[in-house]
Parts: structure tokens; sequence; C-alpha cells
């Protein structure tokens, strides 16, 4: 199970696997509320764990989002094997910031991680063994002490796929995908590592975003995009427009690849709308809605929900 956090000389990565396992097992963590038995001792855990409780136990007054990251052992419902988090908060003058609130920790997902998925996160088993299970910790990390008024993700329909409202008390999502599609539409790709380098977000530093594609360093990546369409649009439009599918900025495949939709005809669009992916579909039809071609409420696409 690994830590981040911020020492008063530089940030550390210390990995307590061992230890935290063993006190959760005697009881000495609950896990669940984040409570810990180890008062009064020298333990560096027991001061890590004691201190984050005094910290979360403060009132929370301003706006916070929290941007989640999962790493996975395959596609079960359970499957999680890293979870890793880190805030964005709005200051008193509005303006949205990045914070030092983050952090990771391995789960046990109950079975071997499958070669597929361990090539890209290289999380191995044995480090994850000894980790508490998904369903034991997930809302300690999606349902902290303090108030938070939206969970993030890029490409969020996959962390909602284990991040179930039962788990998140029902909180309302953002994904910076769709909304990085609705507000830098020319750029020419939107993967969250494309965004980190086509942008190059001011305050990322580079090595707290590394390595990519674990999850505390990927989730940090997603805060400084999430903060920026913050500051660009408001968040009742963020969560707006990811509660819709996609907008797409151009033809994503086929003869048309990378055609604005604005280039298209009329029987082109049309024949868009019987395409297999959601937000092609979606995209043809905002066209032909802007043309006054096609009726606004006829046959509209759905609110999109989550996989499950």
């Amino acid at each position: 199970m690994s830590f981040y956090f911020k020492h008063p000389q530089c940030r550390l990565k210390r990995l307590w696997g061992q230890e935290i396992a063993a006190a959760y097992m005697r009881g000495l963590i609950d896990m669940d509320n984040q409570r810990s038995s180890y008062q009064g001792t020298t333990s560096p855990l027991a001061r890590f764990i004691d201190g984050k409780q005094r910290r979360q136990t403060k009132p929370v007054s301003k706006a916070r989002i929290r941007v989640i990251d999962l790493e996975t052992a395959g596609n079960g419902a359970n499957d999680v094997c890293e979870i890793g988090w880190q805030d964005v908060v709005q200051k008193d003058r509005g303006q949205w910031v990045v914070t030092e609130d983050r952090g990771s920790l391995l789960v046990n997902p109950g079975r071997p991680i499958s070669p597929d998925t361990m090539a890209i996160h290289h999380i191995l088993d044995e480090q994850v063994e000894a980790a508490p299970y998904w369903k034991e910790i997930a809302s300690t990390v999606l349902r902290p002490v303090g108030e938070i008024h939206a969970l993030a993700a890029h490409r969020a329909a996959f962390e909602q796929r284990y991040c179930t409202p039962r788990l998140t008390g029902g909180l309302p999502w953002i994904c910076t995908w769709k909304c990085a599609l609705r507000v830098w539409p020319e750029l020419p790709r939107f993967s969250n590592q494309m965004l980190r380098y086509q942008r190059r977000p001011a305050g990322l530093v580079h090595e707290i975003g590394l390595p990519a594609h674990r999850a505390m360093p990927d989730a940090y990546v997603t805060a400084h995009h999430l903060r920026d369409l913050l500051n660009a649009a408001s968040l009742e439009k963020l969560l707006a427009w990811s509660a819709e599918p996609g907008l797409l900025p151009r033809v994503p495949a086929g003869s048309d690849r990378g055609k604005s939709w604005d280039r298209l005809g009329t029987e082109t669009l049309h024949e868009y709308l019987r395409d297999r992916d959601v937000d092609v579909r979606f995209s043809a039809r905002t066209e032909l809605e802007r043309r006054g071609e096609l009726e606004t409420s006829a046959g509209k696409e759905p609110e999109q929900k989550t996989l499950l």
C-alpha cells in the first residue's frame, strides 16, 4: 500500500505495505472511517495516519472536487488494484487551484492481475496481496471527511464502472475528456497525457506526474486539466457536458476522418446518425441542429449514464 504526501522539505513516496497490512489485520486501523489506535506511539505510520485524521477533521467550506484515477487487474466489477486521488478547490475569489491533498492506495483485487493490465501499470500480485479489498476502502477515498461537490476523471465512464453510486453517495461526475472537447476543440488529440504535453499546464510538477499509468500521478495530471477547465467554464457547464455524449470536433474515422462536421453535407451527416458510436451520432446530430435541419427534440440522444 503506498501513500504520497508532502514532507516539509520535499515530496516523498513512502511504502509501508507490511506495516499497514499488519496494523489493518490487527484492527489498529479502521479503513472505513480512517481512524487509528496508534495514538501515543512513535511509529512513523502512526504519525502519518493520526496527522491525516486531524487534518481531515477540520471543517471544509471551500468548493472541492476530487479527481479519481483507477488501475485495475481486469474487467471485473471489483478488479481495482490501485486508486489515486487529487483535490481541486475553489479559492475565495472564484479561481480553482490544485491542492496538496493527493494520495494513492493499493487494493487487493481478489484475483491475479492479468498480464495485459500488468504491462500497463506494472503493479505486481505480491504488491497487493496484503492490501484491503475494494469495497473495504473505496468509500474512504470517494467520500472523505469534508464536503465533496463532485468527482472527476478523464474518460470518467471507466471509473464509474467501479465507483458505483452506493460507494460515492450519488455524487455527480465530471469527465475531463468530454469537457476538453468543448473548451479546446482545436487540439489534435485529447488523451490525458497528450493534453499534458500539448497544453503544458502551469504549475504541473513533472516528477509528481510520473510514472504515467499509475493512479496518483495520472490523477495529478488530470487535476490540472480540470482546474483549467473550471477556470474557463462554470462547474455547472462541466457537469452538463459530462452528462451528454462527447461532442467530437472532427470525424474520428473513415473516409471523412479529420474533417470538421461543418464541412460535411447533410446527407453524410444523416448517415452518421446511424453510426454505432454514440459520440459520433451526437456530434452529427448537433451539427444538423445547428443548421436547423433537424428538430432538436426528435430522436435526441439520451443523457449519458454510468456503464453499470
